[in-house]
């Protein structure tokens, strides 16, 4: 049964603002509140993803990604001044710097475009759920308080999050001794712009990030105790002496702070009809400038989810899943984080020595091309059975590999007569059934499930020359092949493009788990 209440967004960040843009695309009535008066200035994150800017081109943010992103072209590690590994990313794997004003900036102009806006100086200041909806309370810029009725909540509201407080959630992990130092500066000397230059030495580490405006992020640690007035450019130029590669100076800084680094993460991620997102959800070290690109695709993996079950089209056994994957991702990530950071912090000899040979090692023998740049730019992410997908989850041995739990390949397919990647030509509005062959039993097989969820599916075709059509008579096609899948015949593909099940009895078996109970 569809639901008639709209959704209450709370936190307009990148994390809520994608999903009140996915939520409104897909005709689901949304509020996105947020406490701050104003969109905050502050540069905050800025690495993005190839699977983040791919959620963001499904927005409508292709413009913008090539107007503010400046591509990175590696990650360059260093010890004591000497480059011990240099992390090259090609076209799949490269990543962006974005700030986040203009992040945020992209997705309000993908909300407004789908109809909805953000209400500033509107703080959740009561919440009460029960079988049939959410009641809250508001209090907005006047001081006035407004009952409220929802179908669901999501808290997007950050590591302090009154969404989890007011549901009773805990945040459990621990916070590093050591705080760490920001600063956005321009930068006089020899430093390529196009690297992200990580520093290691016995005084500490120095992490050097280019921004599209000419300037650079500068990212260090310091001492226990440090007080903000402590912090000076004085200081922080004499930070860059003594860690980076010298000949450096620091000019023009125009923000210049203080934080601690926590490693946190909530024992839930959903209450009844109230579901938590981004830093609410989990915190950890920027090692490896994960934490926007884990919160929106949070946000990504729920939206569709909510959209579904909103409209009627699925039941809410579906949101079992979203604790379940996101955990499983935010997990990976706190680990990969805790690891680098503790790394970085290394000063004993034995401990720096085995850090920079197994560096060097792992670039010179391609396993960071191989894993663990893929793993960064969230393409090998893959989600565990559930209510979401089904089982067997297998160990993805072979890019182009069509495997339940996994993202769908991206390879190059020909649709009418124009080549594009297979997952800009898939829906995400509804699941798609991936067809592969034209054997009568899968054509059977396809439109018997067509029919019976109608609403649910679309059908795509692939072909054994790499041609995708819309129904199973193959398109006339020229040229040399491209995509030719193998090992399936069927698959079931979720909105976000992460498949659902893979052979036609565990698709047929997996929709009629998911559709409501008429």
């Amino acid at each position: 049964m569809a639901e008639k209440l709209p959704v209450l967004i709370v936190g307009g960040g990148p994390v809520g603002l994608t999903a009140a843009a996915e939520l409104a695309r897909r005709d689901v009535p949304v509020r996105l509140i947020d406490k701050a008066s104003e969109p905050s200035p502050l540069t905050k994150a800025l690495m993005v993803w190839p699977r983040t800017l791919e959620v963001f081109r499904l927005l409508g943010g292709g413009e913008h990604i090539e107007t503010y992103g400046l591509p990175v072209d590696s990650f360059r590690y260093y010890s004591e001044s000497k480059q011990i590994c240099r992390i090259a990313f090609g076209a799949e794997t490269k990543p962006s710097v974005i700030t986040q004003p203009d992040v945020e900036a992209l997705l309000r102009k993908a909300l407004a475009d789908a109809g909805g806006s953000t209400e500033w100086e509107t703080a959740l200041t009561g919440l009460r759920q029960d079988a049939d909806g959410v009641e809250v309370t508001l209090t907005g810029p006047d001081g006035r308080e407004e009952p409220a009725r929802f179908s669901y909540v999501l808290g997007t509201d950050g590591a302090t999050s009154t969404v989890r407080k007011l549901v009773g959630v805990d945040f459990q992990g621990s916070t590093y001794e050591n705080l760490f130092i920001l600063a956005d500066s321009s930068i006089e000397g020899d430093l390529q712009r196009d690297a992200v230059h990580y520093y290691c030495s016995s005084r500490g580490v120095m992490v050097l990030i280019p921004l599209y405006n000419g300037r650079f992020r500068v990212f260090t640690a310091g001492p226990p105790g440090m007080r903000p007035e402590d912090l000076t450019p004085a200081v922080l130029q004499e930070y860059l002496d003594n860690r980076g590669p010298g000949g450096l100076r620091l000019y023009d800084i125009d923000w210049l702070t203080t934080f601690s680094i926590h490693a946190r993460h909530a024992e839930k991620f959903q209450v009844g009809r109230v579901f938590l997102a981004g830093d609410s959800a989990h915190v950890h070290s920027p090692a490896g400038g994960q934490g926007l690109n884990t919160g929106v695709t949070d946000a990504h993996n729920l939206a569709w989810k909510l959209a579904m079950v909103h409209r009627g089209l699925a039941s809410p056994r579906l949101f079992d899943s979203y604790g379940k994957e996101r955990a499983s991702v935010a997990s990976a990530v706190v680990k990969q984080a805790q690891a680098q950071t503790k790394a970085w912090m290394f000063k004993k000899r034995w401990q720096t020595t085995s850090r920079d040979v197994a560096a060097g090692l792992a670039g010179r023998f391609g396993l960071f091309d191989r894993y663990y740049s893929p793993w960064l730019a969230g393409l090998t992410n893959h989600y565990p059975a559930g209510t979401a997908v089904a089982g067997p989850v297998e160990k993805r041995t072979r890019k182009s590999k069509v495997l339940s739990g996994h993202l769908l390949p991206n390879d190059p397919v020909r649709f009418e007569n124009t080549t594009a990647p297979l997952r800009a030509l898939v829906p995400t509005d509804r699941y798609t059934l991936l067809a592969h062959g034209t054997d009568p039993i899968t054509q059977a097989t396809s439109r018997a499930l067509l029919a019976e969820h109608r609403e649910l599916l679309t059908l795509r075709v692939v072909h054994a020359d790499g041609t995708l059509t819309e129904d199973f008579t193959p398109a006339s096609s020229a040229g040399e092949k491209l995509w030719h899948p193998k090992g399936f015949t069927l698959a079931l593909v979720r909105p976000d493009h992460y498949v659902a099940a893979v052979d036609p009895a565990a698709v047929r078996t997996h929709l009629t788990s998911i559709v409501p109970t008429r």
